[in-house]
């Protein structure tokens, strides 16, 4: 395969395409053998790889991929090939512990602290709880918004929640 120099920067000819299947073997590779800290990170070593790819694919490859983003960057889920089911998951429980800092209450909804880039995954692991209390959730960077059906249950949820933080 021959790839040229452009500017500085290499690039594949526009008539060869590396496939989807292709970019996630490359990204698992890349993830299972060193540390990727962000998106943008993974993004540049791809382009090195000859994969013409934008912030939004690796997002979705990320999600497709089930990637998980811990304090020491992004890493493959437990079985390793990018391809688990929820049962590979880590458990919310695990989540909170490591990425909860606190929960306020506020009448029926709870303002969840996380670590600063989080709050997605603890989100998103809330809502794959599927519990009665919770009716959605809504995430920023550090921040998880939860909103319950009525004040009680967010009680109940918050002490919950606070128990998994530690």
């Amino acid at each position: 395969m021959y790839f040229y120099a452009k500017r500085g920067a290499a690039y594949w000819p526009r008539f060869f395409s590396l496939s989807k299947t292709e970019r996630h073997n490359a990204i698992r590779e890349l993830v299972g053998t060193g540390v990727i800290l962000n998106q943008e990170e993974l993004r540049r070593k791809l382009i090195k790889r000859g994969f013409d790819v934008t912030q939004a694919t690796v997002s979705r490859d990320i999600h497709e991929l089930h990637l998980y983003k811990g304090p020491n960057g992004y890493t493959l889920p437990s079985n390793g090939n990018g391809n688990s089911e929820d049962d590979d998951l880590p458990s919310i429980h695990d989540v909170l512990s490591s990425f909860g800092l606190k929960v306020n209450q506020a009448l029926n909804q709870l303002v969840l602290i996380t670590t600063g880039g989080s709050a997605q995954a603890v989100a998103l692991g809330i809502d794959h709880e599927d519990w009665p209390e919770v009716v959605g959730t809504l995430a920023g960077d550090d921040t998880v918004l939860i909103i319950c059906p009525d004040q009680k249950r967010a009680s109940q949820l918050r002490t919950r929640l606070e128990e998994m933080i530690g």
